[in-house]
Order: structure tokens, then sequence, then C-alpha cells
């Protein structure tokens, strides 16, 4: 499981993230569910590639499209403002313009469909 905290803006911006291993997949969202409920289910396919620190995600997205993602995995002593520098050098190199950002989750995006 994968918690992220990270602000809902377009651009490049800082995610922190979470990481908790189980060997009982099920047991666990079971327990989630019922403490929690269930907000949604978001299917995707996706394709990893890195290039240098960078994870590209490729995905496809069942009820929203193609989407692609890059998180820059800062090294100890890197700062944000380098992170940064590196997603747009890599949005420049790929011709990804600004407006083609997007500044939600994909649960987000499905719950605005839903709604609209």
């Amino acid at each position: 499981m994968i918690y992220y905290e990270r602000p809902d803006s377009a651009g490049p911006k800082q995610s922190d993230y979470f990481i908790s291993h189980t060997t009982e997949p099920r047991t666990l969202q079971d327990v989630l569910s019922r403490t929690y409920g269930v907000r949604g289910v978001v299917r995707k396919e996706r394709w990893l590639y890195w290039i240098g620190n960078t994870r590209i995600h490729l995905d496809q997205v069942e009820g929203l499209g193609s989407f692609l993602e890059f998180e820059v995995v800062l090294s100890d002593g890197q700062t944000i403002d380098e992170g940064q520098a590196i997603a747009a050098g890599l949005m420049s190199r790929l011709d990804v313009a600004e407006a083609d950002l997007i500044d939600a989750a994909y649960i987000d995006l499905l719950e605005r469909d839903a709604d609209g």
C-alpha cells in the first residue's frame, strides 16, 4: 500500500509517500474498507521506465484515458528546485506543455466525470 501526501496543483510539486508491505493484501483491503469506506476504484495499467533518477509512468486509466507522469526521486542533498528543473527538462524534451498538466488524482478526475 502506498500513501501519498502532495498538493492538488498543476505543475511540478513535492510528493512524499509512505509504503507499507503486506503478505495479506485482501485482509488489508477488507480492514481499510470497513474502517474508512470505499471512495472509489481506479483501474489502470502502468508501464514504468527510468531516466536517470526519474520514474516515467505511462498510465492507461479506465474511464479517463492515457497519462504521463514524471516522478523525480531526489538524491540526498538534492533540492526541490533541482528536481523541478529535471522535470522541466523532460517536459521540454517530450513536448509536454504547462497547459497539459492536471491538478488532481485519478480518483478526483473520475468523481468529476461522474458529477458533471
